[in-house]
C-alpha cells in the first residue's frame, strides 16, 4: 500500500464505504460529513458502497449529498433523483422471502453455536441479508469465534464477508461490485474501462476487498492496516489518519489535485 500522496489521478466518481471509513468510533462526525459536501461542491459525484440496511440506505439516498448508494453488500442500489426514488435489487421479491426463510435458520444456528454474538441491531429494516454482530453493540469477540460464525454461513451455501462490526451473510451471486457496476451503467451510461477510469474506493476492512481488487484507484483509511495479514488485494493507497479523519485527509487531497488541473 503506497501513501496517499503517490495517488496523482483525480477521478470524478467517489465510492466510499460508511462504516469506519465516514465514522469514528460509530459515529458521523461533522468533519467528515461536511467533506462529502466540499467534494460535491467541487463537481465529485459521490457514491456510499456499504453493508448497512435498506432502511439506513433509503434515508442516506434522500438527504446525502450523494448520487445514489449500493446497501447490503449488493443487494440493491437506491437513487433519488429529480425527486423520484429508484430503487433496483438483485433478486425478484419471491426470491428475496425465499432467501429470508433460509437466512432464519442461519441466525438461530449462529445464536446457539456462538455465545456473545447477536444479531445486528439494525436488522429490522434488511430486505437481502443477515448481519451477525461481535462488536457493535457486544463485547468484541475473537477472530475464531468470528471465523465460526462465517464457517456456519457458509455451510448453509451463503455467502459471507466481515466488516469491521458484522459478518453479513446473504444468498446470491452478487457482491458490492456487481451491483455497483450495474448502478453505474444504467445510471451514468458508463463502460467497464470508463468505471475503472473515473472511479475511486474507499474503505477500511476485509468485505471491501473485492472493491479493492477491482478499482486501480483504492484508498484505505489507515485502520486497513490491522486487516493488511487478511487480504490478498489490499488498497493502492493508504491516508495517514483512520476512520473518518482518513476520509477527509482523501477528500482535502482530491481537491488539491483538482486544483492543480
Amino acid at each position: 500500500m503506497k501513501a496517499l500522496t503517490k495517488l496523482k489521478n483525480c477521478p470524478r466518481f467517489i465510492l466510499t464505504d460508511i462504516d469506519d471509513t465516514l465514522t469514528d468510533h460509530g459515529q458521523l462526525h461533522a468533519e467528515a460529513y461536511a467533506a462529502l459536501w466540499k467534494l460535491k461542491s467541487y463537481g465529485f459525484k459521490i457514491i456510499p458502497v456499504t453493508g448497512r440496511p435498506a432502511g439506513w440506505c433509503e434515508m442516506i439516498a434522500r438527504f446525502w449529498p450523494v448520487e445514489g448508494i449500493v446497501g447490503e453488500n449488493g443487494g440493491f442500489y437506491f437513487r433519488y433523483h429529480q425527486k423520484q426514488m429508484k430503487r433496483v435489487f438483485f433478486a425478484k421479491e419471491s426470491e428475496i422471502q425465499k432467501n429470508k426463510m433460509k437466512l432464519k435458520k442461519i441466525e438461530t444456528e449462529v445464536l446457539k453455536k456462538v455465545p456473545g454474538s447477536a444479531l445486528a441491531s439494525d436488522q429490522f429494516c434488511r430486505l437481502m441479508d443477515l448481519a451477525i454482530d461481535f462488536c457493535e453493540d457486544v463485547k468484541p469477540l475473537p477472530s475464531s469465534k468470528i471465523k465460526k460464525i462465517v464457517e456456519i454461513f457458509e455451510s448453509h451455501g451463503a455467502q459471507a464477508k466481515v466488516s469491521s462490526i458484522h459478518v453479513n451473510g446473504w444468498f446470491g451471486s452478487y457482491n458490492k461490485v456487481t451491483m455497483l457496476e450495474k448502478f453505474l451503467k444504467d445510471e451514468f451510461r458508463m463502460t467497464v474501462s470508463q468505471i475503472k477510469k473515473n472511479c475511486l474506493f474507499s474503505g477500511d476492512s476485509p468485505n471491501d476487498e473485492p472493491m479493492f481488487a477491482y478499482f486501480p484507484h483504492s484508498v484505505g483509511v489507515a485502520n486497513i492496516r490491522k486487516f493488511a495479514d487478511q487480504l490478498q488485494s489490499p488498497p493502492s493507497y493508504v491516508t495517514k489518519k483512520e476512520g473518518g479523519q482518513g476520509f477527509v485527509e482523501l477528500s482535502q487531497y482530491l481537491i488539491k489535485l483538482k486544483n492543480k488541473k
